[in-house]
């Protein structure tokens, strides 16, 4: 059973790996196992984790990687490819999001925000797709969030994203599963980052979004751990234009009883 979930001697991409969730996935896929391609678009901001991963005894290859040029993203594969003779997992994660109401989000706002989480991921699922087909086999995991299943106020851009990566994982799922390829959706909750920081500082705020956390809390880092994992192996090989949710119930709707 164990082997379902090694991947010893595979090669995993994960985009947007200078903080955040990304070092979150780099790690654990990592410790099951593999080597890394990471990118940045700063790759001097990958050093510290470049180290780390190393200490893990796994290999770590920074790359240059704006997700809205064409050219750095097929560079990114050509060096990928180079470096390992080949990739098995893509972690779609590189994204952002600029927070206003519909009222106030601009023109340039909205082209930010879909141009990098949804047309950015696209293109690198497309780029190394290309490669997963020469060999039969690969996992694309773009990374959503629970707003690719609901709307919040306050988050227009992002929340129209995060709903079309899941759409388009679909589409993915059904045109690339002929060559070997699953495409699915890793959907993390409520999790501490430098992208959502601001509103962790803000006690009502954490004290609300807990309170419609059916496990009572929001998620720690290795919270993510066993779903990367599954969905980079083989465990997950019958699994594919699937949304798994990490949320702690989040998106049940629930709200603690007031008894």
């Amino acid at each position: 059973m164990d082997r379902l979930f090694d991947l010893s001697g595979k090669v995993a991409i994960v985009t947007g790996a200078s903080r955040g969730l990304g070092q979150y996935f780099g790690r654990a896929l990592a410790r099951a196992g593999a080597d890394l391609v990471i990118t940045s678009r700063d790759v001097s901001r990958l050093a510290e984790f470049q180290r780390e991963i190393e200490a893990l005894g796994r290999k770590a290859l920074p790359v240059k990687l704006d997700v809205l040029k064409q050219d750095q993203i097929e560079s990114m594969v050509a060096g990928a490819v180079r470096e390992y003779g080949r990739i098995d997992i893509l972690i779609n994660n590189a994204g952002l999001n600029i927070r206003g109401t519909a009222a106030d989000i601009t023109w340039d706002d909205w082209d930010t925000v879909l141009d990098t989480n949804l047309k950015g991921s696209f293109f690198v699922a497309q780029a190394v797709a290309q490669e997963m087909m020469k060999r039969g086999c690969g996992r694309i995991i773009n990374i959503g969030s629970c707003t690719c299943v609901f709307g919040m106020e306050g988050i227009g851009p992002y929340n129209a994203s995060r709903a079309g990566i899941l759409g388009l994982t679909r589409s993915l799922a059904a045109e690339w599963g002929r060559y070997g390829i699953t495409a699915n959706v890793l959907a993390p909750g409520w999790f501490k980052t430098a992208q959502n920081q601001v509103l962790y500082e803000n006690a009502k705020w954490v004290e609300y979004i807990t309170d419609r956390i059916p496990l009572g809390r929001p998620g720690k880092p290795d919270d993510l751990d066993g779903a990367v994992i599954f969905l980079a192996s083989d465990a997950s090989a019958y699994m594919t234009g699937q949304i798994l949710l990490v949320d702690g119930g989040f998106t049940t709707g629930a709200t603690k009883a007031k008894l």
